[in-house]
């Protein structure tokens, strides 16, 4: 399975224990959050090289169980800019995940985001063999409507009460992309139940 994409803008690949002073020197040099979605720097104490290795494990693990795909995105200077994912994977009769995608707040602007997001999905449907991508996005997020819209997803709906954040229980609007809106042909090879 290749996860890694090369965009005009960006390199999506998973973290390797070679990124950690760009890993540990993007989240110290994080601006104040710019709005509810936004994340905080991180100390230097959160920022050790064990608990870096530890963080690659953990994501190492979740792809071989075909999990949870997080991914970093690079500039082309090298720069970690942010990190984008296939999560929550489903098999079986659905072939499902959703995606998710976070530019630190120092990179805004740039198209880093839709570069991102879009080799994420070309990973999804071709590398794990997905059938449907799905964005839940929090309504008054209008950074992320719009970019579900640039990458053509469909709005589908609202779910009511559908995750718990910031202690309490969040409606999403819901985008989708399967492979038939990108003319991709799925035929399913896992086995209806595979277990994990």
């Amino acid at each position: 399975m290749k996860l890694y994409r090369k965009t005009k803008r960006v390199v999506v690949r998973p973290l390797e224990l070679s990124d950690y002073e760009t890993w540990k020197s993007s989240h110290l040099e994080m601006l104040s959050p710019q709005n509810t979605w936004d994340l905080t720097a991180k100390t230097e104490k959160e920022l050790t090289r064990a608990q870096y290795k530890k963080l690659l494990a953990g994501r190492a693990k979740f792809r071989k169980k075909d999990y949870f795909y997080d991914m970093g995105i690079f500039n082309l200077r090298g720069d970690l800019v942010g990190t984008v994912s296939i999560m929550e994977v489903t098999r079986g009769i659905s072939h499902t995940a959703y995606l998710g995608y976070r530019i630190f707040n120092k990179y805004w602007g740039k198209g880093y985001g839709t570069d991102a997001a879009k080799a994420m999905i070309d990973i999804g449907f071709k590398e794990i063999k997905l059938h449907r991508i799905e964005a839940g996005i929090e309504p008054k997020n209008k950074r992320s409507i719009r970019l579900a819209r640039t990458l053509g997803m469909r709005k589908e709906g609202l779910k009511k009460r559908a995750i718990y954040l910031r202690g309490q229980w969040v409606d999403l609007l819901m985008f989708t992309l399967t492979t038939e809106d990108v003319g991709i042909k799925f035929n399913p090879k896992t086995p209806l139940l595979k277990p994990r």
